[in-house]
């Protein structure tokens, strides 16, 4: 039904969990690909022991070229971007399916939800060391989420001719920060206008520990990639056009003007033009 991938720097532990929670609550029978960087924590050893398809670098590829890699693998018509310390819950996969069937077309870009340990969330562990699965499964359910407008977080899903046609994710986001909303805009051009976090499809976070350990001060340059690519902010991109975090009602229709709009698009430009000087000085 869905190829997964999973980009993985040296983090097996983690890895595990993932994909034995997606091998236990998975719905259909998907093909998971993990892209390994570096890999000397014996992951590809456990991959091949599990059967499970990979790509490779003898290096830190990043998220963004380690994942475009991997897509070559894919099999399946959707392609999943997942993190490797994601916990999949039952049927997450099933719910993502039957609101692809109400679509009707192939111009989506679908999140599932996230648990995390923080704020109206369940606490079921912040590590591998000490994530209770039992506690997990039981009480996973009782938190309940809304069906979220302007989705730009993993897991996603797209249909893989989209995937292709966008060239995955862009590789000047190294090591990954930023690659999201870059990648949602790519599918904006493309005439998207459904990014819909699914309520009922549900994921556990073990808050960011695919990239922190690896990443330092790569926000602001993600930022400054991010302004002088599109010419507007993520910050923007994301309030006027994605409507981010807002109920889900429609399909997107396009930025709303009013005058915080035109303001804040000053703004932006402002902050292009400055970037564009600073590059030739």
């Amino acid at each position: 039904m869905f190829s997964i991938i999973i980009p993985s720097f040296n983090n097996i532990n983690y890895l595990k969990i993932c994909i034995s929670s997606l091998k236990k609550n998975s719905f259909y029978k998907n093909q998971i690909i993990v892209h390994i960087n570096i890999g000397n924590d014996n992951s590809i050893e456990y991959l091949k022991s599990e059967n499970i398809d990979y790509s490779y670098t003898n290096y830190n590829s990043g998220i963004c070229k380690g994942v475009n890699m991997a897509s070559k693998l894919a099999t399946t018509n959707f392609i999943v971007y997942a993190h490797d310390d994601f916990y999949f819950c039952p049927n997450w996969d099933k719910f993502i399916f039957d609101e692809i069937q109400k679509i009707g077309h192939d111009k989506f870009y679908l999140s599932s939800s996230t648990i995390g340990t923080y704020g109206n969330s369940l606490n079921c562990g912040d590590s591998h060391k000490n994530f209770d699965e039992e506690k997990f499964l039981q009480h996973y359910d009782d938190i309940k989420f809304k069906d979220l407008q302007g989705s730009t977080w993993a897991p996603h899903v797209v249909h893989k001719s989209l995937w292709f046609k966008v060239d995955g994710f862009s590789e000047e986001f190294f090591p990954g920060a930023g690659s999201d909303p870059d990648f949602n805009m790519k599918l904006w051009n493309e005439g998207v206008r459904l990014f819909k976090t699914i309520s009922n499809s549900k994921i556990y976070h073990f808050k960011s520990k695919t990239l922190r350990r690896h990443v330092s001060s790569v926000g602001s340059k993600s930022s400054k990639i991010f302004l002088k690519k599109w010419g507007v902010s993520i910050k923007f991109f994301k309030k006027y056009y994605l409507e981010s975090g807002t109920i889900f009602l429609k399909e997107l229709e396009g930025p709303k003007k009013s005058f915080f709009y035109f303001f804040e698009l000053l703004l932006c430009k402002i902050n292009y033009f400055y970037l564009k000087i600073l590059n030739k000085s």
